[in-house]
């Protein structure tokens, strides 16, 4: 979940995968790589070393929402990469794929391998911070360094505002009812938010594929994102831990556990913060987690 704002120039590159090409419309919309004979959306901006962004699940998501606000400046400090996951936004959905963690990491890895990155840093929100411990666990030698905010990845008794999210059925008081979840602060949530944020999650096969992710009883979601204690304490690069004191989506309890698990970890909690850490508290989150990558 995210709102909405101005587009950033995005630059076409062309790497050994082949040309990737700007598509005009929307912002979310930036370059396409072929992954896996999967067509890929994600945005890059700036340059220096490779991070990349992982969003979150939020229904509509697309990795512009997520991370519109990081994107530009952390972009003035290193190459920032963040792509639509498989299943999500404007990356395509193929028919028949079976969506969980195991085809997430193969997709990410193969983003990686696509754009030629041997060596990253991860910034993992939610959902995408699962995603982050999967690559970090199963290839170790990709990651250099971590960023997890709000994450999923340990065991917790799944919320009410995750069910919420997750069970999310479209319509504009739904929609409107998942952002007062979000945001501690209630001055992002208008109308115009909640009715873009609709359109994005109604979208032709947007709704399908979401829905098929994250069915009923939704707690086994959230087991199926957790990975084992032991493979999240042999995380030997440093990480850096993120968490709203206020998050009502993802319990502030899980980041503490991560602390515990990883030995080269530190945590930032924002007071006065929900799940959106990355836009409640845009510049000194920005500033955190450039400092830290740096």
């Amino acid at each position: 979940m995210s709102t909405s704002t101005s587009p950033t120039s995005v630059t076409s590159r062309t790497t050994d995968a082949g040309p990737e090409r700007p598509v005009a419309g929307t912002p979310e919309v930036a370059l396409t790589v072929d992954v896996d004979g999967v067509a890929t959306n994600y945005h890059d901006v700036g340059s220096g070393d490779p991070v990349v962004l992982i969003h979150g699940s939020g229904p509509g998501v697309t990795a512009w929402a997520n991370w519109r606000l990081t994107l530009p400046e952390l972009g003035t400090r290193f190459r920032v990469l963040a792509p639509d996951v498989l299943g999500f936004g404007y990356t395509e959905r193929p028919e028949g794929v079976s969506y969980g963690m195991e085809a997430w990491t193969r997709h990410l890895l193969g983003f990686l391998d696509a754009l030629g990155l041997d060596r990253v840093r991860l910034v993992g929100n939610s959902f995408g911070g699962a995603l982050a411990l999967s690559v970090a666990t199963r290839a170790p030698e990709r990651v250099e360094r971590l960023v997890l905010m709000g994450s999923v990845g340990v065991p917790f008794e799944i919320t009410p505002g995750l069910d919420a999210v997750w069970g999310f059925e479209p319509s504009l008081p739904a929609m409107r009812s998942l952002l007062d979840v979000f945001a501690w602060d209630r001055s992002l949530l208008t109308d115009d938010l909640a009715r873009s944020r609709l359109e994005a999650a109604t979208r032709p096969g947007v709704h399908e594929a979401y829905r098929s992710m994250f069915p009923a009883p939704r707690q086994h979601a959230v087991d199926a994102m957790t990975l084992d204690e032991e493979a999240i304490h042999s995380i030997a690069v440093p990480t850096l831990v993120v968490h709203g004191r206020d998050d009502r989506v993802i319990p502030l309890a899980n980041s503490l556990r991560l602390l515990e698990l990883i030995d080269r970890s530190q945590l930032h909690v924002f007071g006065q913060c929900g799940h959106w850490v990355q836009i409640e508290h845009a510049a000194e989150f920005t500033r955190l987690v450039g400092d830290f990558l740096a």
